[in-house]
């Protein structure tokens, strides 16, 4: 079981390989002080600390330091479904952080706009207590109804300006993302209103062509919710929203590197096909951590098989039961680049969310958020840093 900690006075972690920024460096060493990268170096140049922890010594030969992961599109864990409050969340999050994942933005499933609006407050309360929360992501309800996924469709609605108001006014400014269809009427417009309120506007769970896909990005939108799930894959005649994200610098594709959300080869693509700007997302359910059997993902009432999630009354999948330090086995053993791979845990998601200036990297002035990684990228300690201010 891999170990957790919030640094407090100071550590050294030397003689590790470390990977940050895309970059490889050898024999590293990083000094975190009272939660804050303080200095890093190579070699046997660092000053004693409270704390000093030998990687190789703890993580065998080969072992491997990176940024905190971080996962700005999951749902839950540890049998426990982030729509379902406090402590389901705190459950949730326990369990993925002992996998790598230092932050979290906590990822709400389609709901009415009430249920909505309070979840988005608690989880506003969440981010001044509890540090490793980022924040909110509202993935629904304004979603195509040909493309719900495991969404409930009879709860799916039209973006009105005054009901992307009141969802984003009950976030108090912790809203990170929104996932759209911005084919729907409205939507455009509701991408600039989302954008101009400093939330990520996100275009998924949409029938949306390459076009409409260019029209959401040029109003705003900056993520792709699941690249290829639930919208138009490539049609050489159709090129639809994957390869409209891929050709726009300005857009973070999401991933989930499952191998059964995307097909290992597919995982490779969008590696390839957008360098620098994957972010490798758990989209995790309750299950994830946990059992095969009986979950609800919101209203929806969920199988898990063999690992893998399905709604019951469509068969589509409904999340995955994966974690950040799976997710980056399965996208190395697929033949992504180690950095980027990393990367696309640490650096790309905290830019996507607009955290990347204390979050992402092991630079000093960042937080002190670490991963030690065996050789075949394993867990083996986790620290993080304190609260991140907004």
């Amino acid at each position: 079981m891999s170990t957790h900690s919030s640094v407090t006075g100071s550590l050294v972690i030397h003689s590790a390989r470390i990977i940050d920024c895309g970059e490889v460096v050898e024999n590293g060493w990083v000094r975190i002080e009272n939660g804050t990268v303080a200095d890093r170096g190579t070699g046997s140049g660092w000053l004693p600390a409270d704390t000093v922890v030998d990687a190789a010594q703890t993580a065998g030969a080969g072992a491997i330091l990176t940024p905190g992961f971080i996962d700005i599109h999951g749902h839950g864990g540890a049998g426990a479904a982030f729509d379902d409050g406090v402590d389901a969340i705190r459950t949730g999050r326990e369990l993925h952080r002992a996998h790598g994942t230092t932050r979290a933005v906590i990822s709400l499933v389609t709901a009415s706009l009430d249920s909505l609006a309070r979840n988005v407050a608690v989880i506003a309360d969440l981010t001044e207590t509890d540090p490793d929360i980022l924040g909110s992501h509202l993935e629904g309800p304004f979603l195509d109804p040909g493309h719900h996924g495991a969404h409930e469709l009879s709860l799916l609605r039209h973006p009105v300006a005054a009901d992307v108001a009141f969802l984003l006014e009950a976030g108090r400014g912790t809203i990170r993302q929104v996932t759209i269809a911005p084919e729907l009427p409205g939507g455009l417009d509701a991408i600039r209103q989302i954008v101009a309120a400093g939330c990520a506007a996100a275009v998924g769970h949409t029938d949306a062509d390459a076009q409409t896909a260019v029209s959401a990005f040029e109003a705003g939108a900056s993520i792709l919710t699941h690249a290829f799930n639930a919208m138009p894959g490539i049609h050489h005649r159709a090129p639809g929203p994957v390869l409209a994200a891929a050709a726009d610098h300005r857009v973070v594709l999401e991933a989930i590197a499952d191998n059964v959300h995307l097909d290992p080869h597919v995982i490779k693509l969008v590696f390839d096909s957008a360098p620098g700007r994957v972010a490798l997302i758990t989209d995790a359910m309750a299950a994830a951590g946990s059992a095969d059997g009986h979950y609800d993902l919101g209203t929806v009432s969920v199988t898990v098989d063999n690992g893998v999630a399905r709604a019951d009354d469509t068969g589509s999948i409904a999340g995955s039961t994966l974690t950040q330090d799976v997710a980056l086995q399965r996208a190395v053993a697929a033949g992504a680049d180690l950095p980027e791979a990393v990367r696309a845990l640490t650096e790309t998601p905290a830019r996507a969310i607009g955290r990347n200036a204390t979050l992402g990297s092991l630079r000093p002035g960042m937080l002190g958020d670490a991963v030690l990684l065996d050789s075949k990228l394993h867990v083996a300690r986790v620290w993080s840093g304190p609260r991140l201010l907004p």
